[in-house]
Order: structure tokens, then sequence, then C-alpha cells
């Protein structure tokens, strides 16, 4: 009885393994069939930050847009660069948070991002082939972009803040702040859904997130620079806009322990560039 056991457990095994490598064999085989191809991209969808004066995701969002390159290297595997824009936008005004309330700062600031991904599709996936009509992926990369961050003054202007140095950066007061860059490097990833359409379209919807290595897409960092010598009017109003007035060099401002991070959401249009060879159907 006991033998009788092993040898069907030995019989699944084997199948099991046979099974295994019939898949893999004809997975080698389909793919040998698809001729890589590569695709243009329109994306519009939205964009938001999240730093010292957004701790929420998806809230205050602007619209955001941009283009795509993709080349496939086969059903699985992509690779794409991208050049997208959005404008991100907080106000303390908005928050829950009584301590940012008083705070009463605010900022908005373009950002323009270049990068290059890889996807992963999770099932095998071929514009124009209706075997292989859709599949969610996962991508990540890396990506350059620039800020600059701007505020409102009492009369009326947005000032850019990095060249004002807000928090005492370039002044003899902190030697140690050194002026931020306005271009920045991020780890993009994030995932979503390709969809076939037609022979040479297909629709992608995909949300990401950008992990920074700033803390100052929003220009708040640190403590309070008080009213270094350096300062002149504007830099005065727009470091220190406290309700209860005036805070002292060293208070919190901000928490730089924690990055900024900021998101792209929304759907491309993607087109099959001409010249590119069709996969075969089976």
């Amino acid at each position: 009885m006991k033998n009788k056991f092993l040898q069907n457990i030995i019989t699944r095994i084997n199948i099991f393994f046979l099974s295994f490598i019939i898949t893999i064999i004809s997975s080698v085989n389909l793919n040998a069939q698809y001729k890589p191809n590569q695709e243009f991209g329109i994306l519009g969808g939205t964009g938001y930050y999240v730093g010292d004066l957004n701790k929420m995701h998806f809230n205050n969002l602007r619209v955001a847009g941009g283009i795509t390159f993709r080349k496939n290297f086969d059903r699985r595997f992509s690779f794409k660069s991208s050049a997208l824009y959005t404008n991100v936008y907080a106000d303390d005004a908005n928050s829950s948070d009584p301590l940012n309330v008083n705070r009463n700062l605010h900022f908005k600031s373009d950002i323009i991002e270049l990068s290059g991904q890889l996807e992963f599709n999770f099932l095998p996936y071929e514009t124009g082939n209706s075997l292989y009509p859709f599949s969610p992926f996962i991508y990540t990369g890396v990506s350059i972009f620039n800020f600059n961050p701007k505020a409102e003054a009492s009369d009326g202007q947005w000032y850019a803040l990095q060249e004002l140095g807000t928090e005492g950066q370039g002044t003899t007061s902190f030697q140690n702040r050194k002026p931020y860059s306005l271009t920045q490097l991020s780890i993009p990833f994030g995932g979503g859904v390709k969809i076939g359409v037609s022979d040479d379209f297909n629709i992608i919807i995909e949300y990401g997130l950008r992990k920074t290595f700033t803390d100052y897409i929003d220009d708040v960092s640190t403590t309070y620079a008080g009213i270094p010598s350096e300062f002149d009017n504007i830099t005065i109003e727009l470091s220190d806009r406290s309700l209860d007035g005036p805070q002292q060099a060293g208070i919190a401002r901000g928490d730089e322990t924690n990055k900024d991070w900021y998101s792209f959401a929304g759907i491309t249009l993607s087109f099959r560039l001409k010249g590119n060879t069709k996969g075969c159907d089976y």
C-alpha cells in the first residue's frame, strides 16, 4: 500500500515537472515569434505632492500631462522614457492641524520630469494581438526633475523662494545651510493596466509615486531663521508668516527627516509606430 502511494506521488511530481517544462518551452516559442516594436504616447492626468504642507495622498490634485516613448522587448518587458509636467500646490490654511494653520505657509511649483522606466507585464501583452489583449503591469526606474517653489507676498506678486533663502540658506548666520538645487533625482515606481484597442493603438492607465531626495519641493524643511541681516522685507515676510507673530530662530518650521514626494496618475493614448512588424497570432 505504501509503495503504491509513493508511486502515485512520484507520478504526480513527474507530471508536474513535465507540464512546467512544456510551459517554459511554449513560452519561449511564443516569444520567439514576437517582433520588438515601439510606441509613442500622449499622457493626460493629474499630479500632487506630499511633504511638510500636505500629508495626504490625492490632496490638492493638479493637471498633469506629457509624452512617452516605449520600446517593447517582448510580451513581458518594456522600456519607457517620458517627459511629464505637473503643477503642485499646498496651503497651510487648508490644514486640519492647528499648528500648520498657525504656520500659515503656502507654495506652488511647476515640476518637469524626464525619466526612464522598466515595465513588467504580469500577463503576456501585445498591442494588436487578440490573444494578449490586456495586462496589469508594474514599473520602476530613475528620473531627473526640476522644480521652483513660489509664494505670494502681500503685494500680490509670486516670488521664487529658493533664491530668497527663507530658512537662512546662504547667510552668514547659517553658514552650514547651502541653497538647495532646483534639479534633483527621484525614483519613480507604480503600476497600472494596459488595454489593447486596435492593431496599432492601446490605452494605458497608470498611477505612480516619486521618491525624492530633497525636502525642499515646498521650500520648507528645518527651522525658522529669525531675521538675519541679509534678509530683505520680502524674505522676512515669506520666511515667517505665523499668525501668532514672528518665531524665534531655531523653532521648527518643517521636518527635515521626511523627504518630499510627488505623483503622476493618468491615461496614456499609445500608438504603435509605423514600420514595426506585428507579431504572429496563433
